[in-house]
């Protein structure tokens, strides 16, 4: 868990502590504890209770369980097919004996006599019950200090000893634990009854019972999300009250104009989020707004009407995508849309020719455009707006810290709308974007088809891919998507320059097949797209780069290669892709070798096609990175806390940050210091929290 240390004795190297040495130390590194304040922050990730132990005649097959017994027989011996295995028994004083075995590795050396505790599932095997490779305790007194009941169990690496790594930590806490700073306000400890962080310390580690070790840990949780919350909270009361926005007002007059630029008419859930943006730009507070939206409900039009709002009050727009394909998909489905009206535009990419952007920026700076669709290269340093007024970021997530950071100095009055079409929780949502207001689309357009899932086994390829071509004579087009560009040595996986080349040859040989992917140029990806939009291609095969943003209205038809290699949620995305008019969709998935997990996925994702609900299943069973992988959401990893298992806890910072930002909104009270030290440490960068600074 991250945390300034700044006394000395917190800065000392762990190595120079007693029975630690250069070996051990090294060991530590691995886990990244260097310091003794590391090693007091190096929590468990569990806790064993002793005191609840299994009598052997009372064993549960199959159950997590623990058991106490005396050494009493040690065998050690080569199996027929090369491996060792090393068996320990272990006996109750009643004779009643439980079997430890380990295969080519054993945790330590025992010795007959040894008092010590199983922890793991035994199996009934020749007349005695048995447990490979057990976690185990030793359970005799040493000399620091009596047994416990309740044993934490740590992240270790290999040769590096649990007893050893807590015999460490006794050390560490004693010598250094009072010059631990406290980062919670005394009010809010007395407020949610945690103990104080020297005591919470002291209960993660040598806890007396098992309840007293979770509080301690709650409590470390809740100081993890606090410190996030208040950073977001400072953020947002920042950009909303002391950055008056431009007022963009809409009549009667500028809504019909604009409306009749859609050949189509709004759902409830779009008019719905056009009337708080509405009300978000009509006000001097800079609008924070996040529009989510599930895949196909048409938050690209929403984004429009508020870009055209702008531009009525003659103020300037940009939209921002992450990546060239699919802002040069936006700008066609603007420029289609905008084609009869007289808003000036243009689309400013990183591959545009010299003469070309610098015609472009002139025309920035001096206002004689008024809506520009661009990707990162709009926030470079020569990019100069007249009076931008909203700026539209897609997918912001998809963006690294260091551009979202330079997206702000586009323009710091101007109002501001966040868009992804990649349903999120509603905790990750509080949290990624936990310093804005959220519209939700859920609502499809009428008339919209769901698209028909389907998982099969590679016996009925030949039927599939015998459908495809029924569609394909009947003038629709597909798609198949792979996991790979390029064969890879070390994954046996399908790669698009392989199947393309497969296909083109073979099962798909009277059709015209196309290719994209990643690695092309910009003007090859253009006119792979180009062709599919005209018809000109009838097949593309294409990598995650067609996961968002690619409207292809008569591409009715999906086969994903390796569907066990995407999460649920790039799944959906790319089920979305033919799922874009009136005509009913299919999604065909093949997989290769596949996991449990894999099967509980794809069977979830064959039954739902409600993107929040895939969203929830996804982060249970993939964590965050499907969402926000690599720390590209600029936050960091949460070290202790789960955003879906403690999101009580979340729900608690989260009011309580508020309530610290608005009695106190630079944290300037002296019993909020180390609070404020806290959250400018970790977040202040990033959120450019100037409020706090």
């Amino acid at each position: 868990m991250p945390r300034s240390f700044r006394h000395p004795v917190l800065l000392q190297r762990v190595d120079s502590l007693r029975g630690v040495a250069s070996r051990r130390g090294e060991l530590l590194a691995n886990l990244g504890i260097k310091t003794v304040g590391d090693l007091l922050f190096h929590f468990p990730r569990s806790f064993d209770d002793l005191s609840n132990v299994t009598q052997i005649d009372a064993i549960l097959a199959g159950e997590m369980q623990t058991i106490i017994g005396e050494v009493v027989e040690l065998e050690s011996k080569e199996l027929n097919d090369g491996r060792r295995v090393m068996q320990v028994v272990i006996a109750d004083g009643k004779g009643r004996v439980v079997a430890g075995t380990w295969f080519n590795v054993c945790p330590r050396q025992f010795r007959y006599g040894q008092r010590v505790a199983f922890s793991g599932k035994p199996k009934w095997f020749r007349n005695h019950w048995s447990i490979q490779h057990p976690r185990v305790e030793v359970l005799e007194p040493t000399e620091a200090g009596p047994n416990q009941n309740v044993i934490p169990i740590y992240p270790l690496t290999e040769n590096l000893r649990a007893e050893d790594l807590r015999d460490a930590m006794r050390q560490a806490l004693a010598m250094a634990v009072e010059h631990v700073v406290e980062v919670l306000p005394a009010s809010v400890l007395e407020k949610r009854k945690y103990p104080g962080v020297a005591q919470a310390l002291w209960q993660m580690h040598f806890p007396e019972v098992v309840a007293q070790a979770l509080q301690a840990k709650r409590r470390f949780i809740y100081e993890e999300f606090l410190t996030l919350q208040v950073a977001l909270a400072a953020r947002r009361r920042d950009l909303r009250d002391r950055q008056p926005a431009p007022l963009l007002p809409v009549d009667a007059v500028i809504d019909a104009h604009i409306r009749k630029l859609f050949p189509f008419k709004l759902t409830g859930d779009q008019d719905k989020a056009i009337r708080v943006i509405c009300k978000d730009l009509g006000s001097a507070k800079p609008m924070q707004r996040l529009l989510q939206a599930d895949v196909g409900a048409g938050k690209t039009a929403v984004a429009v009407y508020a870009m055209l709002v702008a531009v009525a009050n003659k103020h300037q727009v940009a939209l921002m995508a992450p990546t060239e394909v699919l802002a040069r998909q936006h700008w066609q489905t603007i420029d289609r849309m905008l084609e009869k009206s007289r808003v000036r535009r243009l689309l400013l990419t990183g591959g545009l020719p010299a003469r070309e952007r610098e015609a472009a920026l002139v025309a920035i700076k001096d206002g004689a455009v008024d809506l520009v669709v661009g990707t990162q290269a709009l926030v470079q340093d020569d990019v100069r707006f007249a009076k931008l007024g909203l700026v539209v970021i897609d997918e912001q997530h998809k963006f690294g810290v260091h551009q979202r950071a330079r997206i702000r100095k586009l323009g710091g009055q101007a109002h501001y709308l966040v868009m992804t079409a990649t349903p999120i929780p509603r905790t990750i949502a509080l949290t990624v974007f936990g310093d804005l207001d959220v519209s939700v689309l859920r609502e499809l357009p009428p008339g919209r088809q769901p698209v028909k899932t389907r998982w099969h086994s590679e016996a009925e390829r030949e039927r599939i891919e015998e459908d495809i071509r029924k569609r394909l004579r009947e003038g629709r087009q597909a798609f198949v998507v792979c996991p790979l560009v390029e064969e890879s040595e070390t994954l046996d996986l399908k790669a698009a320059e392989g199947v393309f080349a497969q296909l083109r040859d073979g099962p798909f040989k009277e059709f015209r097949v196309g290719i994209l992917h990643g690695q092309q140029s910009a003007d090859d990806k253009d006119r792979s797209m180009a062709d599919f939009r005209d018809g000109k291609v009838d097949l593309l095969v294409a990598t995650l780069v067609i996961e968002v943003g690619i409207d292809i209205p008569n591409a009715t038809v999906m086969l994903i290669e390796h569907a066990e290699r995407f999460g649920l949620s790039q799944l959906h995305q790319l089920r979305g892709r033919v799922s874009r008019g009136l005509s009913p969709g299919e999604c065909h998935l093949f997989t290769g070798s596949i996991t449990d997990e894999a099967k509980e996925r794809l069977k979830i994702f064959t039954r739902t096609g409600d993107g929040f609900k895939l969203a929830e299943e996804d982060a249970r069973l993939r964590g965050l990175g499907e969402f926000f992988g690599a720390r590209q959401h600029g936050l960091g990893d949460l070290e202790i806390g789960d955003l879906l298992h403690d999101r009580e806890l979340l729900d608690l910072a989260r009011t309580d940050a508020w309530e610290l930002i608005l009695a106190d909104p630079g944290l300037k009270l002296p019993e909020h210091a180390a609070l404020r030290a806290a959250v400018l440490e970790r977040y202040g960068q990033t959120l450019d929290l100037s409020e706090i600074g």
